[in-house]
């Protein structure tokens, strides 16, 4: 996915819901902060996206414009309607994010996790998708290690599962030679 495809999406979502604001919390999140990222980070056909005044209507977003939709035979590309509880997130996360809003949105505005926030968010979901994320991140300089491993203390996950966190994140940095 590209910035301007999902710049796309950010407007087709606040036409289907008449709202204004809208939260990115999935891969492609990383445009708001680095707009041409290497292709790697731009696979994914799908923003994972939910409005942030209204989160209950992003199932109007996903029938709409979701997997599956016209939009997405159409474009090749769709929006998976979301809610906050999808990403498990470090605490002050809603400071940190990166705000797209221009001419292409119509002026709509879609606040996009940063980097941080979103290799946390990836490290704890620890799917095989997300480790090759988390792990690129970390290869391409993206992520510093030292600052994301301090952070993992704000997610909100007890000590035990802080600390499996970390050795992870340890370990997927070890394996890419960092």
């Amino acid at each position: 996915m590209t910035l301007e495809e999902l710049e796309h999406i950010i407007r087709a979502s606040a036409d289907i819901t008449d709202q204004y604001e809208f939260v990115i919390v999935g891969s492609q999140a990383i445009l708001g902060s680095i707009p041409k990222p290497e292709q790697v980070f731009t696979v994914s056909m799908e923003a994972d996206i939910y409005p942030l005044e209204a989160p209950q209507l992003a199932d109007k977003i996903e029938g709409a414009i979701g997997e599956g939709s016209q939009f997405h035979q159409t474009f090749g590309y769709y929006a998976q309607g979301v809610g906050p509880e999808t990403a498990l997130l470090p605490s002050g996360w809603m400071q940190r994010l990166h705000r797209i809003q221009n001419s292409n949105t119509r002026d709509r505005i879609g606040y996009c996790l940063d980097i941080l926030d979103l290799f946390l968010a990836k490290a704890a979901a620890g799917r095989e998708k997300d480790r090759d994320f988390c792990t690129g991140l970390i290869e391409h300089g993206y992520v510093n290690l030292e600052s994301v491993l301090k952070e993992v203390s704000a997610m909100p996950l007890d000590e035990k599962r802080q600390r499996t966190l970390r050795a992870t994140i340890r370990r997927w940095a070890k394996a890419v030679g960092k």
